[in-house]
């Protein structure tokens, strides 16, 4: 089945994962993980997407994100994928592919499925065991999200907002969503249609 064209107006709202290529490692170190959120701070900016929710893990990296501009992500990986890659092989001495070739972007239903793909974002690493909880994990839009600590990359979403009043009743509101486990459907869900670059509604 021939993949959907990626063609996305402003305002839609996106789960996008790249992954290493051949599934490789692609963060050896605090420094590179560093690195690669400074330059999605600054690309960001630069084709302007909002990021709502990220994790980078050691071989893969998960973004929740609402363009202004159309097809924005596109660019924003362009950009991402080849300032990394032309970074780490400096620093390394190495060349040749760092990304697999193709990022995947599931287009997001925000009223039904916007919290849980941001749920699922930032529990990546306890689903890998990495983490007891999404907080003891530093790489992700979590404690922002759910502690109130200051993330500069972070615009949150309105349906983010809409959780409670003020930051800290946000916080509460958005923590006690991670009471109740994902439902394995959702799971499924989530994964297939990212896999597949599918719009994921009810």
């Amino acid at each position: 089945m021939p993949r959907a064209l990626r063609n996305y107006p402003p305002g839609t709202c996106l789960h996008v994962i790249q992954r290493g290529d051949d599934r490789c490692v692609i963060f050896h170190d605090e420094r590179e993980r560093l690195h690669y959120l400074q330059l999605l701070s600054e690309y960001r900016i630069v084709h302007k997407c909002d990021i709502h929710a990220y994790v980078l893990m050691s071989n893969h990296v998960h973004l929740l994100l609402t363009l202004h501009e159309r097809n924005g992500q596109a660019r924003l990986m362009k950009d991402l994928s080849q300032s990394t890659s032309t970074w780490m092989h400096r620093r390394h001495g190495t060349s040749g592919t760092m990304w697999d070739g193709r990022y995947h972007a599931s287009q997001i239903d925000t009223e039904s499925y916007l919290l849980k793909c941001q749920r699922y974002i930032e529990l990546n690493p306890v689903r890998a065991g990495m983490a007891d909880f999404p907080g003891g994990y530093r790489w992700s839009s979590y404690r922002a999200n759910a502690e109130g600590r200051t993330d500069v990359i972070l615009t949150p979403h309105a349906l983010y907002d809409s959780l409670g009043v003020d930051a800290v009743g946000r916080c509460m509101a958005y923590q006690r969503l991670f009471d109740v486990p994902l439902a394995e459907r959702d799971l499924l869900k989530i994964r297939f249609a990212l896999r597949n670059d599918f719009a994921l509604k009810p």
